[in-house]
């Protein structure tokens, strides 16, 4: 078994990903309904600001009200590191291909906040705080192209993280070091391919 403690610091702003509304998915289903009410009727009814607070997205927040990264999220963009790196042999050196790498992640990969816990708080630069951002969302549809306002909480580049990572399987010590290495790539959080939520990381 193998523990690496990780500090990994933000190189360009982070979007929160949480639905602001806890019910979106019934919403959603629900929005499907041949009564259901249009998007015109719902802001007369609930107004401007109602709509927007339900349709942002948010950081987790621990016990003390912090914005947060959970365990699964770091887990998740290790899955997907792993995917891109196994076709391109890793950033810094070949490495075979990982098989059945969301398994291994899954099985033999666990990450811990303070005290053992699944939260992982962000500690934001001297000044920093916390933001938002709003942009378009563009898809084609049988309707024809369609475009939605998306608005996300942001936290700003210089932004840490620090959390440890037990690793069972010590033969997957380098690959997740190169997953890791990645961040400076693709990172964490939503709208990651437009280059938000990168990162770069240290042992401590």
């Amino acid at each position: 078994m193998k523990e690496l403690n990780v500090k990994a610091t933000l190189i360009t702003d982070i979007l929160g990903s949480q639905p602001g509304d806890p019910e979106l998915h019934s919403r959603f289903i629900a929005s499907k309904a041949p009564d259901a009410m249009k998007m015109e009727e719902e802001i007369a009814a609930m107004g401007v600001e109602a709509i927007e607070e339900r349709s942002m997205t948010y950081f987790h927040r621990d016990k003390n009200g912090d914005p947060c990264l959970m365990d699964y999220q770091i887990k998740g963009f290790f899955k997907s590191a792993a995917k891109v790196l196994n076709k391109i042999g890793g950033t810094e050196e070949k490495l075979e291909k990982l098989k059945a790498f969301k398994q291994a992640v899954d099985l033999y990969v666990f990450i811990y906040g303070d005290n053992d816990s699944r939260f992982i708080p962000f500690k934001l630069p001297e000044g920093g705080k916390i933001g938002s951002i709003q942009r378009p969302l563009r898809a084609s549809t049988m309707q024809g192209e369609r475009i939605t306002l998306a608005t996300s909480e942001t936290l700003p580049a210089g932004s840490e993280l620090y959390f440890k990572i037990v690793i069972l399987d010590d033969s997957l010590l380098k690959y997740v070091r190169e997953w890791l290495d990645y961040g400076k790539y693709n990172g964490l959080g939503q709208w990651r391919n437009a280059s938000y939520g990168r990162f770069t990381w240290e042992e401590v």
